[in-house]
């Protein structure tokens, strides 16, 4: 380490050179390896970002929560592993690559499934790993000769072996059910990748003619629904009305016939329909409605028989019963480039043939004025990466059976064995796991995990298409035998014990559609099946759930990292993907490893603006973090997010507190510069040094309770705690008090027994200061640590404080007694506009013993720091003075001839009504109910904000004008 020392500090604290040269030193020796083999593990995995991702704010909180934690457990002994990767990203992957495609006027289809997914493994190899290299300029100390990719073979064979033990365990299964589908990926979504936008839209109302002759009790022969989806009327399968509505009790059980189509459909009763919202009758397409399609599965409804209308692209497709007006026939749902679609078309022939009841508004003049639709604001649903409306859609997918990997997490959480923190997200935990749906791993991409299934004709078909009936084996090929192994030799396997020895098997159809025509074909004696894997991959959620232990290599049970470091430790993670993905690792934990996957789950918040709006890019508030970093430093920023994040609450941006915390660093410096001026400088022992000078033995103990507050919030997660500990003992304790206190033992002689001890003090404390900020600024602490002197080893890797020390609790009394004179003098004296400088007399009639002891011994301190002088103790003469309090004594300072006495009186007074005035009005408006309706959020703030200030003055220019008498 001797290369790094340098005789003195430069005079100037520069975070860009110090960071740039720490981190690759880190990494090039290997410093973020757990290499503690007889040490107690301590494992952390990231969130692995996504491979097309760059360092956004939240990663910055995210990560600097996890660095905090990693470094604060090494520093503790641990043999602490933090596992660093991506996530391969299905979406967003193959939409990057497919737009530099079209930007070269070329398009995926125009490649094979092979050669398309080559080309976004290169684009891995050349751009995937921006948001890695900007993780180290953060500052995180990950693992990173492990680094892990989702679609690492390791880590496919992981997720290949869960998708066929949970089908083997009937726990994964094919079902049709609603999905959200975005037309332009023509893919299944998650809900996470769902972006709800409220759009100016319309509500159509429709009369659905009664059949039979039936008529309601007020005479009329149909019924009225609204809408504001007409086109999806063609697939309409029910009239719901509320089984308590006393209007249309008649009428259940009863049919309508549906306009357009002349489709004969039944009015059901359910609960769904709001007796009170319109008519009180609501159409019902299953196929294209998540409440419909619940309501067309309580009506009898088998999801095989529900309709669907549109097709992988939304333009309109023929139902099943055939009955869909072929005009409608490969329309867009909706007006595109100009074209009416299949919702414009819909309205006007529902208009023309009388269906459409207007919407009556009344014109300036009274007069009644149609309107096809009443205008609305509708909550819509867009895909965050396609960007046009997401249409629930009626398909055949691969679902998990989450009911059931739910139960071990939910009493797992439940008993304490995995805890939560906060703790109040226990209750959206619960609530969501218990009301858990089916989750769709499937997705309709090239790009990831492909499913390991294979399909086949049944043998019943075979059987039915030997025998000429073609027609029942077209009908019947969607009940495909399917063949689910991890490897295609496998599936090979298993299609050969399942067919006669007659047929021929030949797999790896070109990719298709799984129906009748690609099952079977007839060859003179023999015939030959056709075997095709399934096309689709697995949802990306699916892959990262397994995140906790198959990074550690499993499947492998003998994988050295996995014995020692499953389970993991802790989980940090924002609030946003407590579902998506950190319950899907409770559950994939318990399946797969037989344990919970970490001890406690820790969910932080967002990161905000600073007018507390979510940030966005079509806001423009959205903040760079790496900009941010080229102006502050790491370390700056990494202590803003520590020292703002309170167990889960949202963090406001505030580039002043960025700003605030480089200050903090530079003040770090200089107090460093300063200790290694007066010969201060490494520290050889953990143990405390041993001390007789009050200020020494004062610091040692502060050091100590410093330990203390870090170790206790730590524990509980609480890093505003932690990072608000070493805040004010770096700044208060050590820099503004310590320092100024042994000033004095450095003017004389430099080999004094005072100054031998005070310099091991000093070192020593300063050492201690280094090692409990280094998880929050880690690259300032490595500097200093080694610019102090020759070191056994880099600070990533020293010992955390031990201070080992008992201190006489008279000399730490004495030190605090003149820190709180000193302060509370220098508070009064600014209250009164008296000059800091000045020397004040002052007179103490009843010195309590400390008092007694301090004045006799530091009166040389006293003057130095509160400038009074001379103390006397006494009754102090009649006349204008003011109080200090140190402790439970009480000073009288006399300000005769100090201060204009009156002129002040009046100053006082008029500031002090002026903030009495603005605070009575501030409480007025916040106590107005309206107010705090109608305002703006931000104005509300900022007024709760004055009238903190204002109240807070009115206190302190009371007490002033109380010094005074």
């Amino acid at each position: 380490m001797s290369d790094t020392v340098q005789p003195t500090l430069p005079t100037t604290f520069d975070p860009a050179e110090i960071e740039a040269r720490w981190y690759a030193h880190w990494e090039a020796n290997g410093l973020f390896r757990p290499e503690r083999p007889d040490a107690e593990a301590f494992t952390i995995v990231n969130p692995p970002p996504n491979v097309t991702g760059s360092l956004h704010i939240g990663h910055a909180l995210d990560n600097t929560l996890q660095d905090v934690v990693i470094r604060y457990e090494r520093l503790r002994g641990k043999d602490a592993l933090w596992v660093v990767g991506t996530d391969h990203a299905g979406i967003a992957t193959q939409m990057v690559v497919e737009r530099q495609l079209e930007a070269q006027q070329d398009k995926r289809t125009n490649y094979s499934r092979e050669d398309f997914v080559a080309k976004v493994w290169e684009w891995k190899a050349e751009s995937g790993g921006t948001i890695t290299n900007q993780l180290r300029r953060l500052g995180c100390s990950m693992d990173w000769s492990r680094e892990q990719f989702t679609m690492d073979p390791h880590f496919t064979k992981a997720v290949i072996k869960t998708f066929v033990d949970l089908y083997n365990d009937g726990l994964i299964y094919r079902d049709k059910r609603l999905v959200n589908w975005d037309p332009k990926l023509k893919t299944a979504i998650s809900d996470l990748e769902v972006e709800t936008q409220t759009i100016a839209g319309s509500f159509w109302h429709l009369r659905y003619p009664l059949a039979d002759g039936v008529t309601l009790p007020d005479g009329r022969d149909y019924l009225e629904v609204a809408t504001t989806r007409p086109e999806t009327m063609l697939a309409d399968m029910a009239v719901a009305v509320n089984p308590a509505d006393e209007r249309y009790a008649s009428v259940v059980g009863k049919h309508v016939i549906l306009p357009l189509t002349g489709r004969r459909i039944p009015v059901i009763a359910d609960e769904h329909a709001d007796p009170e919202l319109g008519s009180g009758c609501v159409k019902i397409t299953p196929g294209h409605d998540f409440n419909d399609f619940e309501v067309g599965k309580r009506a009898g409804f088998a999801p095989a028989e529900m309709l669907n209308m549109l097709d992988a692209e939304a333009n309109v497709c023929q139902t099943a019963d055939g009955l869909v007006p072929e005009e409608f026939l490969g329309l867009h749902r909706f007006k595109r480039d100009g074209v009416d679609g299949a919702r414009e078309l819909v309205v006007a022939r529902m208009k023309e043939q009388g269906y459409l009841i207007p919407h009556i508004t009344k014109s300036k003049d009274g007069e009644d004025v149609e309107h096809d639709a009443e205008p609305r604001q509708i909550a819509t649903p867009f895909g965050d990466r396609g960007g046009v409306v997401i249409e629930p859609w009626l398909t055949d997918q691969w679902y998990v059976n989450a009911a059931e990997l739910a139960k071990k997490p939910i009493e797992a959480v439940r008993s304490g064995d995995i805890g939560i923190v906060p703790k109040s997200w226990e209750k959206t935990f619960f609530n969501w796991m218990e009301n858990i749906q089916p989750w769709c791993v499937s997705r309709q991409l090239w790009w990831g995990h492909r499913i390991p299934a294979w399909f086949g004709a049944t043998v019943e078909n075979l059987i039915a298409f030997d025998s000429g009936d073609e027609a029942t084996t077209a009908a019947t090929a969607r009940d495909s035998k399917i063949f689910v192994a991890a490897t295609r030799e496998q599936a090979i396997e298993q299609a050969r014990e399942y067919y006669p020895e007659d047929y021929d098997i030949v797999f790896d159809l070109p990719d298709g559609e799984i129906d009748g025509g690609f099952v079977a074909r007839s060859n003179d004696a023999r015939s030959t099946v056709f075997i095709r894997q399934d096309p689709d991959v697995l949802d990306t959620w699916f892959s990262s759930a397994l995140w906790p232990f198959a990074t550690l290599g499993w499947p492998d049970a003998n994988a050295p990292l996995l014995n020692k470091h499953f389970s993991n430790s802790l989980l940090i993670s924002g609030f946003d993907i407590l579902f998506f993905w950190d319950a899907r690792m409770m559950m994939m934990g318990f399946y797969n490893m037989g344990q919970k996957p970490w001890d406690t789950l820790y969910l932080h918040g967002l990161v905000r603006a600073a007018d507390g709006a979510k940030m966005s890019k079509s806001k423009g508030n959205v903040v760079d973090p790496l900009g941010l970093i080229d102006q502050y430093g790491a370390d700056a920023l990494r202590f803003f997010m520590a020292a703002m994040e309170s167990q889960g609450r949202d963090i406001k941006m505030d580039e002043k507190r960025v700003e605030g915390y480089r200050n903090f660093a530079t003040k770090l410096w200089n107090a460093a510069r300063f200790c290694q001026s007066n010969g201060i400088g490494a520290s050889a022992s953990v143990k405390a040094p041993a001390a007789r000078l009050a200020a020494n033995q004062w610091i040692i103990g502060e050091v100590a309770a410093c330990v203390t507050e870090i170790e206790r919030a730590m524990a509980d997660l609480r890093f505003d705690a932690a990072a608000n500990a070493i805040y004010q003992f770096t700044w208060s304790k050590f820099c503004d008090w310590y320092l100024e206190l042994i000033k004095p033992v450095f003017a004389g002689d430099a080999d004094s027994p005072p100054a031998v001890e005070t310099r091991a003090v000093a070192g020593w404390a300063l050492d201690q200061i280094l090692v409990m900020l280094h998880p929050f600024m880690p690259f300032i602490t490595e500097e200093l640590w080694h610019k102090l002197g020759e070191r056994p080893c880099e600070l990533i890797l020293a010992q955390w404080p031990a201070p080992e020390a008992e201190v006489s609790k008279e000399a730490t009394d004495a030190i605090d007694w003149v820190i709180d004179l000193t302060t509370n003098t220098r508070s009064a004296k600014n209250e009164l506009g008296i000059a800091p400088g000045a020397k004040l007399a002052a007179f103490l009639a009843a010195p309590s013993d400390v008092a007694t002891r301090t004045i006799e011994r530091s009166s040389a301190a006293i003057e130095r720091l509160a400038r009074l002088t001379p103390v006397t103790i006494g009754e102090a003469p009649a006349g204008p003075a003011m109080q200090v309090t140190a402790g439970s004594d009480v000073f009288i300072i006399p300000l005769e001839g100090i201060i204009d006495i009156a002129a002040e009186k009046a100053r006082l007074e008029k500031a002090l009504a002026t903030s009495q005035k603005e605070a009575k009005s501030l409480d007025g408006r916040l106590s107005n109910p309206a107010f705090a309706e109608k305002a703006k959020p931000e104005a509300v703030e900022k007024a709760r904000a004055d009238l903190a200030h204002h109240q807070g003055e009115v206190e302190r220019l009371t007490a002033a004008l109380a010094r005074l008498g």
